[in-house]
């Protein structure tokens, strides 16, 4: 199942599929630069702080990379 749609509402980030269902949710914070930075048919990467995680398409986090 691939990634068709990441949207960020309010401190959640949504996350849907191909056919617009929703697949998985996400924290995205309530800092200032807190958030959804992007996407990909096979990842989503939200920054907490100065850390980004990325999660796969079921809300796992699967990598951390530090926030320049």
């Amino acid at each position: 199942m691939a990634i068709g749609n990441a949207v960020q509402r309010g401190p959640v980030v949504y996350v849907h599929d191909e056919i617009r269902r929703q697949i998985a949710t996400i924290t995205a914070g309530s800092g200032p630069k807190d958030g959804l930075t992007g996407y990909t048919s096979s990842t989503v990467n939200v920054r907490r702080g100065s850390v980004i995680y990325s999660y796969d398409a079921h809300g796992r986090q699967i990598a951390t990379a530090t926030a320049r």
